[in-house]
């Protein structure tokens, strides 16, 4: 995946993202609830994407901060909260904000993209206030072993995976990390692993919406959810 991916698909994945099972009724209920009461507190959106996780910490009250690599996904994210502080910025490079400006950042299904965690955790920890906290949402490691039995669990690994969003269908290039080099690259990073979660479906998940076999406040292999604190 590059940045001209995301640009040349942005309103199909912006679509999926805001109503699809797997990012509103999954993975963003289960950051929200991490997070807890946001009301303002300074929150940096890593990979903001379209949005939605930024206006959703916006109307808890949060002055909120975000950030993606892709200019169309960006500019998205501006059409629908044109008074909010969204960039174009690469994880990969140094961020633009201060030591210690946010209380807390939510990186969103980011991570996974990344061949290293090494700097961008770094400039997290380095962005946060003594104590601030990260959530980090990542494709669950456990699944990976599952669904390709032919890579190497143990290693960073590259995988590419097909995706349907709204009717066009996207390759997705991903870096595999065991559970175990997960952990090491936060706590190398000066960060304290809080806690680790495998998250249920929202249980206000409409029937619909449902993948197949799969019922609302469920658990099962999907995500794995990181609630982590600046040292």
């Amino acid at each position: 995946m590059t940045r001209s991916d995301y640009d040349q698909w942005a309103e199909a994945y912006a679509t999926e993202n805001a109503t699809g099972f797997f990012n509103a009724w999954y993975e963003r209920p289960a950051v929200l609830r991490l997070l807890g009461d946001v009301s303002g507190k300074r929150i940096l959106d890593v990979g903001c994407g379209s949005g939605p996780t930024t206006a959703a910490l916006l109307e808890r009250g949060a002055d909120v901060s975000g950030f993606d690599v892709s200019a169309a996904m960006v500019g998205i994210a501006r059409r629908h909260l044109p008074d909010a502080d969204l960039r174009v910025h690469d994880l990969a490079v140094p961020l633009p904000w201060q030591e210690g400006t946010f209380d807390a950042a939510v990186a969103s299904l980011v991570l996974h993209y990344l061949p290293d965690w090494s700097a961008p955790l770094a400039e997290l920890r380095r962005v946060l206030v003594p104590g601030g906290r990260l959530v980090v949402s990542v494709n669950h490691p456990g699944a990976f072993p599952v669904v390709h039995p032919e890579l190497d669990y143990f290693g960073v690994t590259e995988y590419t995976e097909d995706y349907e969003f709204t009717g066009t269908t996207v390759d997705l290039t991903f870096f595999h990390r065991p559970l175990g080099a997960m952990a090491a690259s936060f706590v190398d990073a000066g960060l304290r692993i809080v806690g680790i979660h495998e998250p249920p479906a929202d249980p206000a998940t409409p029937a619909e919406v449902l993948p197949p076999g799969l019922d609302a406040g469920s658990q099962f292999i999907g995500f794995l959810v990181f609630e982590l604190a600046a040292a």
